[in-house]
């Protein structure tokens, strides 16, 4: 067995060609580019149990020579995967269901009749691929680089593979994020947290793919820094994947879901006073606002505008050929991983970050509600747009944090707090006004609300 870890970013043609004489590779570039033709097929029960287990099984087809490959799903967050992989050389391209022993085949599938396992998809690529390697400081790096190019067939549906893939052979996980982001500065690339062997499973059923990852499990006694990285990955994740999917089948419901992942990262990153300097987090601050700039206007119109939800397709396809999206997913990733708001910041940042979150949020919370003055905007409606980030900030940590509070009726603080920030986001009316004016009095009169003003 050994572990794989590595970055997929989806990319065009006219991409693909570009990379391959980009300068940075070209000057790291230790081997050449050598091209191979990959056949892949891969296998599960008439069921998807394989699939429901987190677990790939393929046989693949390079030249004369016939591997087969399990690969258990493990970590995978904002397109940065590890995964564990057992591979197999065989004389003939049929699948050995021997090898699929107890020392890789899942436990919750110890049950399953091997034999029923079948053909489900197949991913056929040209593989144009080349060793990457420099110096990091004193260690040295060493990454596979992948220009991939075919496609995806299940039954009569297909969709196009146009990819680079890199893959960590020697130093630390960062060092693929810094390269990808490099690139991406130059180059439209889609940090994509999606598969080939999911692509397939997708195409076999439309509706196979999940959309949001876990939700993290958050606890009052861990410290904010903490949560901050389970929160920002997952944010950052489902917007990935949201991305993916919007991009696959045009859904509108998907783009609005997609802009509230980046509303909600960039009001993370917004309420962490200290504990996060600005300095740390200026540069993603700026990329997300310049997408929620464009995108929520299109969003918000395309509620009533059918005509903006059919132009929304081809805009999110012009968005994702240029650089920014991509540039700000492997930044965050990069940010995260590496923890950089903690670098450099003030004993009293690393008190706040060191916080538990019990303790922290509630005081978060308590700030920002005794800020809002929320019986100013029942005589002054018209004003509380201007509150607009101020409740985001709120929001967002009553969405995915309110387990830790000791508040009561939770649920309905955030709901209410959520209806309010909606109707301060409409355009203002007589009839709209009167329904800001009673939905402020709604808010400022729960008893959580009350407890948070003391």
């Amino acid at each position: 067995m050994q572990k794989e870890t590595e970055i997929k970013l989806r990319a065009s043609r006219e991409t693909l060609l570009a990379l391959r004489e980009h300068p940075l590779l070209k000057k790291r570039n230790k081997s050449g580019w050598s091209r191979h033709e990959l056949f892949n097929q891969y296998y599960d029960t008439a069921e998807r149990e394989l699939a429901h287990a987190r677990v790939a099984l393929r046989l693949r087809r390079d030249g004369e020579q016939f591997i087969q490959t399990l690969k258990s799903r493990g970590q995978s967050v904002a397109g940065l995967s590890e995964r564990n992989e057992w591979d197999w050389y065989l004389d003939k391209a049929k699948l050995d269901i021997k090898k699929l022993g107890d020392d890789c085949w899942p436990a919750s599938l110890a049950d399953l009749d091997k034999k029923t396992l079948k053909p489900i998809f197949t991913t056929d690529f040209v593989r144009e691929k080349a060793e990457i390697a420099w110096g990091r400081g004193k260690t040295r790096v060493v990454i596979e680089a992948a220009l991939d190019l075919g496609q995806v067939k299940a039954g009569k549906q297909s969709e196009e593979i146009c990819e680079l893939e890199l893959e960590l052979r020697q130093g630390e996980p960062e060092a693929l994020l810094e390269l990808a982001a490099e690139l991406a500065a130059d180059l439209p690339l889609m940090p994509c947290d999606i598969s080939k062997a999911e692509r397939g499973y997708r195409l076999y059923d439309a509706d196979g793919y999940s959309l949001q990852l876990p939700v993290p499990e958050l606890v009052a006694s861990m410290p904010l820094d903490d949560a901050v990285v389970a929160l920002g990955w997952q944010l950052l994740g489902n917007s990935q994947r949201l991305a993916e999917q919007y991009r696959f089948n045009g859904r509108w419901k998907l783009l609005g879901e997609w802009l509230q992942q980046l509303v909600e990262l960039r009001a993370l990153l917004g309420s962490l006073g200290q504990a996060a300097p600005r300095a740390s987090s200026r540069e993603l601050r700026e990329l997300l606002d310049m997408l929620i700039q464009d995108w929520r206007p299109r969003v918000e119109a395309g509620q009533d505008d059918e005509g903006v939800r059919k132009a929304a397709p081809t805009q999110f396809t012009e968005e994702l050929g240029q650089t920014r999206w991509g540039l700000l997913s492997l930044k965050a990733s990069l940010w995260l991983l590496q923890r950089s708001w903690t670098q450099g910041r003030n004993a009293r940042g690393d008190r706040q970050g060191a916080a538990e979150l019990g303790k922290w949020l509630p005081h978060l919370l308590a700030e920002e509600a005794k800020a809002l003055q929320l019986p100013r905007y029942q005589q002054q409606p018209e004003d509380l747009a201007e509150q607009s980030p101020r409740m985001e900030r709120m929001l967002v940590w009553l969405h995915l944090a309110r387990g830790v509070l000791e508040l009561p009726e939770t649920d309905r603080l955030y709901g209410e707090l959520a209806k309010l920030h909606e109707m301060a986001r409409q355009p203002l009316d007589e009839a709209a006004r009167e329904q800001r004016v009673e939905q402020a009095h709604r808010v400022w009169t729960l008893k959580a609300w009350k407890l948070l003003e003391k």
